[in-house]
């Protein structure tokens, strides 16, 4: 079977890492919606004079995200139907509730759910600090809103979000990417994604 995994979670919890952690285990395209529509969405926000970088404003809410992420389906879509395994790396938070996004999805590809095996990886931190520590370390020019923002942006870093979608409890992996992913923890995700 195709594999298709989801590794979700808030900023700063590592979603990135664990999935080219991964990876290195498992052939896949890796799709970040970050990089998929980040510059265009940066683009767009500077023209409106907006912050390039801050993803909470309404316009960037009511007019872009729904674009980035349909952009990240649509490339999604094509990887699978040549056949190749999918790694997503984005919160979904809202496509997660939405039971037929996922089967939207599979069906684009021209697939069925007995060829694509779905797993969603929630990738979560045990405090904030190190959340925090984590998205200065990465120094990226996108985080410096967030980190300006700190008090309005800061979130739940256990936050687990709500999934709808027509998946057994067993391709859903709560994954505390607290201290080092050592290899002890990288054979829990390489068992996972293998279904073993």
């Amino acid at each position: 079977m195709q594999k298709l995994i989801f590794f979700v979670g808030v900023a700063g919890t590592g979603k990135t890492t664990v999935a080219k952690r991964l990876s290195a285990l498992i052939p896949a395209a890796f799709l970040d919606r970050d990089t998929i529509g980040g510059r265009f969405v940066e683009a767009i926000l500077e023209m409106k004079g907006l912050d390039k970088n801050d993803r909470d404003s309404d316009f960037y809410k009511a007019n872009l995200r729904d674009l980035e992420y349909d952009t990240a389906k649509d490339v999604c879509i094509e990887n699978l139907a040549a056949g190749q395994n999918v790694f997503m790396i984005s919160p979904f938070t809202a496509e997660l509730k939405n039971k037929l996004w996922i089967e939207d999805v599979i069906t684009a590809a021209g697939l069925n759910k007995e060829l694509v095996d779905v797993k969603v990886i929630v990738v979560t931190l045990q405090d904030m600090n190190l959340q925090k520590d984590r998205i200065v370390g990465r120094q990226t020019e996108r985080d410096q809103w967030k980190l300006t923002n700190w008090g309005d942006f800061q979130k739940r870093v256990d936050f687990v979000p709500e999934i709808n979608w027509d998946i057994p409890a067993s391709s859903i992996l709560i994954f505390d990417n607290s201290g080092e992913l050592t290899p002890e923890k990288t054979d829990i995700l390489k068992r996972f994604a293998a279904g073993v």
